[in-house]
């Protein structure tokens, strides 16, 4: 079965109308003939909304009963029992009440997906799961709903659902979004203009970033290789040299003068390994340009202006950054340089800067050995010196400058032997050296015009000729080879150094690792292949890049690591120079795929510990702890059930009394090992409503003594927005805790006021304290301070209550009481969220 297709209409803010898009478009569907249904869709008392319903089939929802109250949420077994060919699911994010199939709404959209029922749901940008820090910054709201982007970047369609902030606030002040007496708070907080501003950009960035996904997928597809100038993309050329820094500074400024702008840092480095620059210097500039919301990659290329306008070309760049050339003035002779080049053959779809900077002109430090691997001009020049030179002196020797000297005509053949050598090496020096011994026999050697040679002395220097000639060419061949040897042997050691570095520090994925050297070497992917034995099949412990190999022999370039592993890349075929370092960068493949599974490892066997570690504490405390209270209760029932005694009715009340608080302090202690099982295994999950603290903290002093704490609630405090359940419960284990060190006759205090978006509790006594360097460990489970007696708890009921203060998104912690005693800080947010019945309200809409 074919799986269904997801679209999704992302909203910029709540309100902008992505429910009655997607009622629009479901109407559009069924007058096509599509068979549609609402599988879920809220409408929030929005007339125009709920209009927007009529005429479409409504699978009946799903009746949840939850801590005393009905709620409805989808019910994904009608939906599949029905098998319509699209239906309409509101709030991607939503989370669903427990109880339910799925945690999450997209979990449900997920079984629909998978049974070939297409999907149309709604969500909005600020849920999100990658940008709930950034939404939390603008906003000052921690959005609990949240839905993981790769879900919404899976969708088949993505459409944006946009409307500016004065028309949203409109729409608000009108009451076509919220209730009445809604509308004042939700403007003043939530819906201020900046906050709708901030939330609008950061829609458009987003859906730009999957547009230009979409781009990018339809240009491999169909070959594009033409650059398309859909947003600027700025390629930083970098040399290792100082300006570096200077560039990636410019090429941000460019970028962020265009919204989207991006910025792609690239160091080009020669196959042969020939390279001045620094490795620490690259280093600080990639961590800079990686800082600045770039990134960094390293090519190889003989052809620097070449490779750097193919990456440019490939990433469909707009731009390109260079530094003007730090070359001397006389080493213009030598040719235009790569700026010049880049910018004569860019085309008219790359605009090309060349930056001044404060290493113009200065030279380039160490220059490139001489005798290192000539180019192809090199040797074409030597060809043409060695050959055509001795021709040309020969003509100048016979003709215009006539009887120097056999002596002076064998150092001008020898000194074109040489060029000959420095320029183009070995062979044609050698070539040289014939061809002028040659012609020194011929034309300078008595008797001329023939091979003969008369003096026995000429015999003797021609043959000195061609020896020095010689000597000379295997000298400059050999210090040439000698100097590419260890240039290439130090880009080696560079490129391990830095990569050894980088392994070492953790700072490096498998994926990453592989994309290095995929950019290294110019492959077409790359992929590390492990199977467990001799004829177990293979499997990709990690690719990057277009068709990766799923088998060694299926690759150009494979290098075994071990027995049971191979780095396989696609692309071309590699010289065995390079097999070095791609068994190097293969070993350190190996190493990080280690590191990861030892680091997941370690993760299950630090959680493991963590059980252990609580079930030995469980274990103490049943042992003593509940044995305790277990035992009055025994001694009490078995006193009352004794026939030989005869108790009075105020003995026998003292007993029932007794059975009565033992059996107190049982509930009281299975709870808190309950609670603290339930956060330990991440099963608390709140419900929030709009509540008043005066309506939860009184119910949160059942457990201690009415005399014993003093309660100072305003009325005009606003209201938070928590689970009432575990509020209670968290105040509750704070208050007893309070009351239990407090001193015979001190009340503990139990006041509360707001701060900005938040309202604390705080809880004060009059005990002992606790100091600075305790004030976290008391909150760990199992932990009891100084002397406390045994059977006073387990030492579990802070720990709880932070864990059920932070699952409601808000913080206790313990400060010092003026004049003695500790005081316990309980702080919750006042801006209301979603109310399962609401989903779509915002969290600060109503505050």
């Amino acid at each position: 079965m074919a799986r269904g297709r997801l679209r999704i209409f992302l909203g910029a803010a709540p309100g902008v109308g992505k429910t009655y898009a997607m009622l629009s478009e479901a109407h559009r569907r069924v007058e096509r003939g599509t068979d549609c249904v609402a599988a879920f869709v809220e409408h929030h008392q929005r007339p125009r909304t709920e209009v927007m319903l009529h005429g479409l089939e409504q699978v009946p929802r799903r009746e949840i009963e939850y801590r005393g109250g009905t709620f409805t949420e989808m019910d994904v077994d009608a939906v599949l029992r029905r098998s319509p060919a699209v239906a309409l699911v509101d709030e991607l994010a939503h989370t669903n009440v427990p109880g339910s199939r799925n945690a999450k709404r997209w979990q449900d959209v997920e079984e629909l997906l998978a049974a070939g029922i297409d999907v149309v749901s709604t969500v909005n940008i600020q849920h999100l799961e990658s940008l709930g820090d950034v939404v939390e910054s603008i906003t000052g709201v921690r959005q609990r709903e949240t839905v993981p982007d790769e879900v919404v970047r899976r969708a088949d369609q993505i459409e944006l659902v946009d409307m500016s902030p004065e028309a949203l606030r409109r729409r608000m002040a009108h009451g076509n979004i919220y209730r009445p007496d809604k509308v004042d708070a939700a403007l003043s907080h939530y819906f201020r203009p900046g906050n709708l501003t901030a939330l609008r950009e950061l829609a458009l960035l987003w859906v730009a970033d999957r547009v230009d996904e979409y781009l990018n997928e339809y240009r491999d597809e169909h070959h594009v290789s033409a650059i398309w100038g859909s947003r600027e993309r700025i390629v930083v050329g970098l040399t290792g040299g100082p300006e570096g820094r200077t560039l990636i500074r410019r090429a941000v400024r460019l970028a962020e003068k265009g919204a989207g702008g991006e910025v792609m840092a690239v160091y080009i480095s020669r196959s042969d390994g020939l390279t001045a620059a620094s490795p620490k210097e690259l280093s600080v500039q990639r961590a800079l340009v990686e800082d600045l919301g770039g990134t960094f990659h390293h090519v190889v290329g003989d052809d620097v202006p070449a490779a750097l306008l193919d990456f440019a070309r490939g990433a469909n760049a707009t731009q390109i950054v260079l530094g003007a050339s730090r070359r001397k003035g006389w080493q213009y002779v030598l040719g235009p340089g790569v700026g010049a080049t880049v910018a004569r053959e860019s085309g008219p779809d790359l605009d090309v800067h060349l930056v001044t900077h404060d290493a113009v002109g200065k030279g380039r430090g160490l220059p490139v050995a001489r005798g290192a691997r000539l180019g192809r001009s090199r040797v074409v020049g030597g060809w043409l010196v060695g050959v055509l030179g001795p021709v040309l002196l020969t003509w100048l020797l016979t003709g215009a400058v006539p009887d120097v000297g056999l002596a002076n005509d064998m150092l001008l053949f020898l000194a074109l032997t040489v060029a000959a050598a420095l320029l183009g090496g070995l062979f044609p020096a050698l070539a040289s050296a014939v061809v002028g011994s040659l012609l020194l026999n011929w034309y300078f050697s008595p008797p001329v015009s023939t091979l003969t040679i008369a003096d026995p002395t000429n015999v003797v220097a021609i043959a000195v000729f061609v020896g020095v000639a010689v000597s000379v060419a295997s000298v400059v061949d050999l210090a040439a080879r000698r100097t590419d040897q260890a240039a290439r042997l130090r880009a080696e050691s560079e490129i391990l150094s830095f990569l050894a570095g980088n392994v070492l520090r953790g700072e490096t994925t498998l994926e990453a690792l592989l994309e290095r050297v995929r950019e290294t070497f110019g492959m077409e992917s790359a992929a590390l292949l492990e199977r467990t034995g001799e004829t177990a099949p293979w499997t990709c412990a990690g690719s990057v890049g277009d068709r990766p190999a799923e088998v060694p022999e299926d690759a150009d370039v494979d290098v075994p690591v071990g027995d049971h592993m191979a780095l396989s890349l696609r692309g071309r075929v590699l010289p065995a120079s390079d097999r070095r370092v791609l068994a190097a960068f293969a070993a350190q493949a190996a190493v990080v795929l280690d590191r990861q599974r030892l680091r997941r490892e370690a993760d299950r066997a630090r959680e493991l510990a963590e059980g252990n570690r609580m079930r030995t504490a469980l274990l103490a405390a049943v042992s003593h702890d509940l044995r305790t209270p277990l035992a009055g209760i025994k001694a009490a029932v078995s006193s009352l059930l004794s026939d030989d005694v005869e108790w009075s009715e105020r003995d026998r009340a003292d007993l029932l009394q007794a059975i009565d608080e033992g059996a107190d302090r049982l509930d009281h202690l299975v709870g808190n090992l309950l609670d603290m099982s339930r956060l330990h295994t991440g099963t608390v999950t709140p419900v929030f409503r709009e509540t008043d603290l005066d309506e939860v903290v009184p119910m949160a002093l059942g457990g201690v003594p009415e005399d014993s704490v003093e309660l100072d609630i305003p009325e005009t405090l606003p209201m938070v927005h928590v689970d009432r359940g575990l509020l209670e419960r968290a105040v509750a284990n704070v208050v007893e805790n309070a009351v239990k060190y407090s001193p015979p006759g001190e009340t503990v205090l139990v006041s509360a006021s707001a701060l900005a978006d938040r309202v604390e509790v705080r809880v004060v006594d009059r005990g002992p304290g606790v100091p600075d360097d305790a004030k976290d460990r008391i909150f760990e489970p199992f932990q009891r301070y100084g002397d406390a007696p045994r059977g006073v708890g387990v030492g579990l009921g802070l720990a709880v209550a932070r864990g059920f203060t932070e699952a409601l998104g808000g913080t206790l912690h313990a400060e010092d009481t003026p004049g003695g005693g500790l005081t316990m800080v309980l702080s919750v947010r006042t801006t209301p969220r979603r109310r399962p019945q609401q989903p779509d309200l915002p969290a600060a809409a109503t505050s």
